[in-house]
């Protein structure tokens, strides 16, 4: 019996320079052909959406879901991180303001989180509450989950064992998808070309 997820990070914003965690941009033409690619190269029949309720996820999803009779839950805790005051700020911007504080974040985002924004252990816990259900409620499935760059990298370093402190050292780009195999002998994930 195998669980089959796959995580699907949202395609470019407006906005894609920024820090957008909690900020509701919709994706640009670009954003759309990127998902649109991905998704047909992936020649999967899921069997379930599950996303994040944010308009650069929840509307492919939507679209996705109609187009192939899929059935979608949204789920809140699938969002992005919350960047506090530098929302809808870019690095550069904040290297030219906030230097100090960017760096020590980019070097350890648990001990130094963005002023007034989510902890990186709050963040963590609740991607995993929903990781843990989802992957326990829809046992030999194969499963779509729309999410952010955040959320998919906190589901890499719980799977594969990297400190959570280095999260931003993983890679995850624009329309990627990663294909996690859960069955009872070992837990597998792989980007797909």
């Amino acid at each position: 019996m195998t669980t089959t997820v796959d995580l699907l990070r949202h395609g470019e914003t407006e906005y894609a320079q920024r820090y957008c965690g909690s900020t509701d941009h919709p994706l640009t033409e670009q954003g759309w052909r990127q998902m649109q690619s991905t998704a047909a190269r992936a020649t999967v029949p899921w069997q379930h959406i599950v996303t994040s309720p944010q308009r650069r996820c929840a509307a492919f999803a939507e679209t996705l879901s109609q187009s192939h009779a899929i059935p979608v839950t949204y789920d809140a805790r699938l969002r992005e991180i919350h960047f506090g005051t530098w929302e809808n700020q870019s690095a550069t911007d904040l290297m030219n303001t906030q230097a100090g504080a960017l760096t020590r974040f980019w070097q350890n985002p648990v001990d130094f989180p963005p002023p007034q924004g989510e902890h990186l252990l709050d963040f963590q816990s609740r991607v995993l509450a929903v990781w843990h259900e989802i992957t326990s409620c829809f046992t030999d499935q194969h499963i779509l989950l729309i999410t952010h760059g955040g959320v998919i990298r906190v589901i890499r370093c719980h799977l594969q064992q990297h400190p959570i402190d280095r999260l931003l050292e993983l890679d995850v780009r624009h329309a990627q998808l990663f294909r996690v195999r859960i069955d009872p002998s070992a837990t597998t994930i792989d980007p797909l070309p």
